[in-house]
């Protein structure tokens, strides 16, 4: 097999997309059915050293114009060099699948992680969602076929995209490796005390924006003794999230950690004792994924995407009531055996989005396409 990726997420964004994509060549790059990867990237990057590329090539615009704009390439000019390629598939990883003028071509596979911008529009601005809109529409009446990060992404896309089902194959995620190694209590407490944190706290992964809805679970460990890290980008959201921390006196109560390699983190989701996540809406949640392999009694939105993700042990709050959030942080932390009974199921529920269940999932879908 070989096959085209759009991969500029894959060496221009850290985390979330780029992760998606990175971990999909770092998968199926050990099996012999895959001969090769070819790689359409924009521009060089830095993130190039932490994708395999023992059998990948990086396919760069070719030509002035293409390199003075390689946002126009990405977008209509990667077909002349996608088709000398002769790959077997073309798969847009994040929605998108470059516009194609010829009538004939590779077959093409897109994977959609989310229509939010649709389903909660409240979350973006017009202009974003007009070009968005147009972008999963071409791409989806393109493409052969259509990836599903979860059963309510396949549901927004045929309620929101009016596409015939049988067009559409679910294929969960997982996480990187990283995330399912036991690190050393040494290591732990070096963690631990790098980033003065405390020896047992409420831990959220994710981008500090308005529908993560940190400042929900800011306000449950308010009048608490626990102690809440938050780890991801910060958006203007942000801004909110630590005003109220600093009109409450709760500065030696939440900790905001920044510059965190994937080491790390892993190291902190192990160090927590209770990992919450009362997001509004998501594609999927892969923090929640980190969560469970991790070994942690995971609380979370009790509708959406999220028991496809958090499986049947997890707890369930609505995320709007931040009395319910409190009351079962708190009976959690009163629990060591109730945490661990719900850590132990997690992690049993989990394998289901091991690296081998992906690949699979994945190689049989390429060889039915044809």
């Amino acid at each position: 097999m070989r096959i085209g990726y759009d991969a500029k997420r894959i060496f221009h964004n850290n985390t979330g997309l780029g992760n998606y994509g990175r971990d999909i060549v770092r998968i199926l790059n050990g099996y012999p059915l895959i001969d090769h990867f070819f790689l359409f990237n924009t521009k060089p990057s830095k993130l190039k050293k932490r994708v395999p590329l023992d059998k990948a090539t990086i396919i760069y615009p070719k030509g002035l114009f293409w390199k003075m704009f390689p946002a126009l390439w990405r977008l209509f000019g990667q077909w002349k060099q996608i088709d000398r390629t002769q790959v077997d598939w073309y798969h847009g990883l994040s929605g998108e699948i470059p516009i194609h003028f010829g009538k004939k071509g590779v077959r093409k596979i897109v994977t959609i992680h989310d229509l939010i911008f649709l389903s909660h529009p409240g979350y973006y601005n017009p202009f974003d969602r007009v070009i968005y809109k147009f972008k999963f529409q071409y791409a989806v009446k393109t493409a052969d076929h259509i990836i599903a990060i979860s059963e309510q992404t396949k549901a927004d896309i045929i309620k929101y995209l009016k596409v015939n089902k049988e067009k559409i194959s679910v294929i969960y995620q997982g996480c990187h490796k990283t995330f399912k190694q036991e690190y050393s209590a040494a290591r732990k407490e070096e963690v631990r005390k790098k980033f003065k944190l405390p020896k047992g706290y409420v831990l959220n992964v994710g981008t500090l924006q308005e529908r993560k809805n940190a400042l929900a679970l800011i306000k449950a460990v308010h009048t608490t003794q626990h102690h809440l890290v938050l780890i991801g980008k910060e958006k203007k959201y942000a801004k909110k999230l630590r005003r109220f921390v600093r009109e409450n006196q709760m500065e030696n109560q939440v900790s905001f950690l920044k510059n965190v390699n994937s080491e790390e983190l892993a190291i902190i989701y192990q160090n927590a004792t209770v990992f919450c996540y009362p997001s509004f809406c998501e594609g999927f949640g892969i923090p929640i994924i980190e969560a469970l392999y991790s070994k942690l009694p995971v609380v979370v939105t009790k509708h959406g995407c999220f028991p496809e993700a958090a499986g049947p042990n997890s707890l369930y709050i609505d995320p709007f009531d931040v009395v319910e959030i409190r009351a079962v942080l708190e009976k959690l932390f009163a629990d060591p055996a109730q945490r661990a009974e719900i850590a132990e199921k997690g992690y049993d529920y989990v394998q289901r989005f091991s690296d081998g269940n992906v690949a699979e999932n994945l190689l049989n879908l390429y060889k039915s396409i044809n």
